[in-house]
């Protein structure tokens, strides 16, 4: 991944491993205990050569009897047993708490950033941080108690092999040293490599997220050898990265693998010797071989720890890379609390343009008091939607303020603003789950009664009590399986189960059949009863519908009146309406032009 694909706002950090040692800290008990149990389990590994000496010394060599000395070997390996299943499940279940907890503070954080982080990242790059990134570090963390454990294990051998015979110990640790050096050049070469299979890997999920969710795109272009095409580059850019990760441990882990082997022959022939000469008793060369290959597979193991280590380390800084952007929309350190009246909205000079680009809302100023309606209207890009965006606290102004009930959004904690404020986007978007269970997906505890009233208001009810399932259905994926009208009067059942102070309609009929607009139109108008509301539209019915019209120009309110004062007094209005019904008409509207009749009608007898 190059740095301009790297998820944007990135802070610098020199410390991506901070989340996870403050997730360790949190488990301290945990991982002690796991230590604990492993420290348990060195000491059972350690006492079986000792008493294999003692048991050929004394018995076989001897005259004690060796059933007293199999029954302490037998009861040290039952020991050891024990504490191995232990180790592991505590290891196991330490990492997978580490791993489900950084799952949710990395979506946590995911969900807290500002809308314009989501409009450029990558959500293939984003659910590879979720899911792959995190799987390499709950591998590395479940290495943390065998690892230290391993280490026990060694410190201990080292210091009976010294014990027993400190010029044969030197021969039996002769390959340490080089181990030590092979095992940091590993580290170095091995964590770029890593790094470059990961970032590929999520390269590779951005394709087959972006075919998936785009496949009527795809298919409607005829363009599935495209996709196909990129996804066999990535695949060889994943090869590519892996074998090239491949070659470096070919290299290296085999030293690891083969330098223990050197200490062992060095044991039996000088040990040998020694026992020739007597100065070594069977016992203890038998022992003496029994430590040095509890040292193999700890020292064996060092490489793998590394690899281990190296891919925990280049995911932890791909997750770094999303939780050091500081999200631009916050609570107030002290937010106020949600007022009474929030149904009362006030633009008072309100500057914003996006990513400090060109302006798009320069000094807006309007007020709709609470209970009133009010239709925004303007041309392509003169900033409709924007003012949903801004009330819904997406985004902040760059100047002035909005408000609510007389509190200024930034004043208000941004739950409360979103409680307070409801959307019905232009792009509906339905989950895979019931009818019901996507209408009071706000308030997952509302009552059936309270959905299908909101659907009823919606005008929603009909449709779906012919689904097969009625309520109960499920709908696909994104909710294709409705009609653009019936995916939108469910947005619009949504938005009633939330029961917000300020409804926004955001072009909110744009989908719907003209044949069956009047019916939504007269289901918007029961839910804008009472009810602040902002419709965002381009159809004339529609926009009638508010108490007054405002026209946006240059960023700014350029024309204040009712609809019909606005047609028989503003030429810019009418140029605007025309606009949009010819471009309706153009379009065929989905359904043939036909809204263009009603809009027309709305407008006939007007003086051009």
């Amino acid at each position: 991944m190059t740095d301009d694909e790297r998820p944007p706002d990135r802070a610098p950090s020199s410390a991506p491993w901070k989340p996870l040692l403050a997730l360790l800290r949190r488990q301290w008990v945990g991982l002690g205990l796991g230590i604990a149990v492993g420290l348990m389990w060195t000491l059972g590994k350690v006492a079986i050569p000792q008493l294999t000496r003692l048991a050929i010394d004394r018995a076989i060599l001897g005259e004690e009897s060796a059933w007293k000395w199999a029954i302490w070997i037998g009861c040290a390996g039952l020991v050891t047993g024990t504490f191995t299943a232990l180790r592991r499940f505590i290891a196991f279940s330490q990492s997978r708490l580490v791993e489900r907890r950084l799952r949710e503070q990395l979506l946590d954080h995911i969900l807290g950033l500002h809308i314009g982080f989501h409009d450029r990242a990558q959500t293939g790059q984003l659910m590879s941080r979720g899911s792959s990134d995190l799987n390499q570090i709950q591998a590395f963390v479940v290495m943390i108690p065998i690892t230290v454990s391993n280490f026990f294990l060694i410190t201990f051998v080292v210091i009976a092999l010294f014990v027993m015979d400190p010029v044969l110990a030197l021969f039996a640790l002769l390959p340490l040293p080089f181990i030590y050096v092979n095992g940091r050049r590993f580290s170095t070469r091995v964590h770029p490599a890593v790094h470059e299979v990961q970032q590929e890997q999520a390269q590779l999920a951005n394709v087959v997220e972006e075919t998936v969710a785009g496949i009527r795109v795809v298919k409607g272009f005829g363009a599935e050898q495209v996709q196909a095409d990129k996804l066999a580059t990535e695949a060889d850019d994943i090869k590519g990265a892996s074998m090239k990760a491949a070659r470096i441990r070919a290299t290296h882990l085999p030293v690891n693998e083969l330098l223990p082997s050197i200490g062992l022959i060095a044991v039996l022939g000088v040990g040998g010797y020694r026992v020739i000469n007597g100065e070594m008793t069977i016992g203890d060369l038998v022992a003496f071989n029994f430590y040095v290959q509890l040292l193999v597979w700890p020292l064996r193991s060092i490489g793998m720890t590394v690899a281990f280590a190296q891919r925990g380390a280049a995911a932890l800084e791909r997750i770094d890379d999303v939780l050091s952007v500081t999200p631009e929309v916050v609570d107030p350190d002290q937010p106020v609390a949600r007022p009474t009246d929030a149904g009362h909205v006030r633009f008072e000079g309100v500057t914003f343009g996006y990513d400090g680009g060109d302006t798009v809302l320069d000094g807006l100023s309007f007020d709709v008091p609470a209970g009133s309606s009010i239709a925004v209207v303007g041309a392509t890009g003169s900033g409709k939607s924007t003012i949903a965006r801004l009330l819904i606290r997406f985004y902040d102004p760059s100047a002035g303020s909005i408000s609510l009930g007389g509190v200024d959004l930034r004043d208000m904690a941004v739950h409360d603003v979103r409680r307070s404020v409801g959307l019905v986007f232009e792009d509906t978007l339905l989950f895979h789950d019931t009818v019901a269970a996507n209408i009071a997906f706000a308030h997952p505890d509302a009552t059936f009664d309270e959905v299908r009233r909101a659907a009823e208001l919606a005008g929603a009810a009909e449709f779906i009590d012919a689904l097969p399932h009625g309520y109960d259905t499920i709908l696909g994926e994104r909710g294709f399986s409705l009609s653009g009208g019936q995916r939108q009067r469910i947005a619009i059942a949504r938005a009633v189960v939330a029961d917000p102070d300020v409804l926004i309609l955001d072009d909110a009929t744009s989908a719907v059949d003209p044949s069956k607009e009047h019916e939504i139109r007269g289901a918007m108008g029961t839910v804008m009863q009472d009810r602040t509301t902002i419709v965002i539209a381009h159809r004339a019915g529609t926009i009638a519908m508010a108490d007054r019209v405002v026209l946006l120009d240059g960023g700014r309110v350029v024309a204040d009146g009712t609809h019909d004062e606005l047609l028989a007094s503003d030429a810019r209005y009418r140029q605007v309406l025309a606009a949009s019904a010819a471009a309706a008409h153009a379009a065929g509207d989905d359904t043939g032009g036909a809204s263009t009749d009603d809009d027309m009608d709305d407008m006939s007898g007007v003086p051009g």
